[in-house]
């Protein structure tokens, strides 16, 4: 499902901003997209002034945002990405917070390895730009299972051929802001299906197995 129609993706057709505007009846103005392989909270303001509103506070850095994701390899425990990114001709600087989870071991051989690594981050973007969390992940080599086309392709083919996975292990799992100021609001949301399953297939696979 994509947020709204776009040319770069003619084959999509469920359209949330259609969806939501068909069930509440008014025209509804997405605030907070994901890409379309990312899973997780989208949100909508109901009015022009609470787009606003809601816009200046992501502007402001006022709104925060946590993914989870799964990635290949260990990674640190606590760690920083500020690494400008380029989009067009524009050079923006990009900086994203990391925390490790928990990280498995599977006997899967890739790569010449006789053993798949990986793990379960919380990602905390403070800057909100195109495809951030992917080319942050990448740039520090542990890229996100599933991602098409900043991941790695061994993995990705593995999770494909081995597990039937198409879709792509990142979510947007809580946003945090103040609206109207002083009115603290936290929305959160449970994983989502696939990401469920790839869990527990870790789990259950895992020889090693890490807080």
């Amino acid at each position: 499902m994509l947020v709204h129609r776009t040319r770069i993706a003619l084959d999509a057709d469920q359209f949330a901003v259609q969806i939501l505007r068909n069930q509440v009846g008014q025209r509804v103005y997405p605030v907070h997209r994901l890409d379309r392989k990312t899973e997780g909270i989208l949100l909508f303001a109901k009015t022009r002034e609470g787009n606003m509103m809601m816009q200046g506070l992501f502007r402001q850095r006022k709104v925060e945002k946590q993914y989870h994701a799964i990635v290949r390899g260990f990674t640190e425990d606590k760690f920083t990405v500020d690494y400008a990114l380029v989009n067009g001709e524009k050079r923006q600087d990009a900086i994203t917070h990391g925390m490790t989870v928990k990280r498995f071991e599977a006997p899967w051989p890739s790569g010449g390895f006789p053993t798949s690594r990986y793990s379960l981050v919380a990602l905390q973007p403070v800057t909100g730009r195109y495809h951030q969390l992917r080319k942050h992940m990448a740039h520090i080599m542990h890229p996100i299972i599933g991602d098409r086309p900043h991941g790695c392709n061994k993995q990705n083919r593995l999770w494909k051929e081995q597990f039937g996975m198409t879709t792509m292990l990142l979510m947007a799992s809580r946003l945090s802001f103040e609206y109207p100021e002083g009115n603290r609001i936290d929305i959160a949301c449970s994983m989502s299906r696939p990401f469920k399953d790839a869990l527990k297939l870790l789990q259950e696979s895992c020889i090693i197995g890490q807080a």
